[in-house]
């Protein structure tokens, strides 16, 4: 799957690059640039946050916007997981009967942080799934 990117993305990763010197993936932009999402290689997150949160706080300096940071991964169900943390996720199955659904199985207490407040958080996940593993939709169990 091909990902298109639009400029003002193509922008903010080459930022975050520059900056924290760890690699993008991919980038989302919330409306009125509130928040930016960064997916990160897998295994470059540490030097992503950078030491006690430095590279993201400077990033949120220099967008004036908050700044997520999601870790890719290689299969669906690690991603999906990634996605929705802090969130602890004890099991992603991927059903493929008429659409594509990951149902993430999240310990009550932790629903609240899964879908994260107004839903930013499992609609990040969402959109970043659908872009990266054709995913039509993640539901938590």
């Amino acid at each position: 799957m091909r990902l298109t990117l639009s400029d003002a993305a193509r922008r903010h990763i080459a930022l975050f690059e520059d900056i924290t010197g760890a690699t993008a993936r991919d980038c989302l932009l919330d409306e009125g640039a509130e928040r930016v999402v960064f997916l990160v290689a897998a295994g470059e997150m540490r030097q992503a946050v950078g030491p006690d949160g430095h590279a993201v706080k400077k990033l949120e300096d220099r967008l004036d916007a908050e700044v997520a940071l999601v870790e890719d991964a290689d299969v669906p169900e690690a991603f999906v997981a990634n996605a929705l943390a802090p969130a602890i996720v004890r099991n992603v199955t991927i059903s493929e009967d008429d659409s594509r659904v990951a149902y993430a199985e999240v310990p009550a207490e932790d629903k609240g942080v899964a879908i994260g407040a107004d839903g930013r958080t499992i609609e990040t996940a969402r959109t970043l799934a659908k872009r990266h593993f054709d995913l039509d939709d993640i539901e938590l169990a």
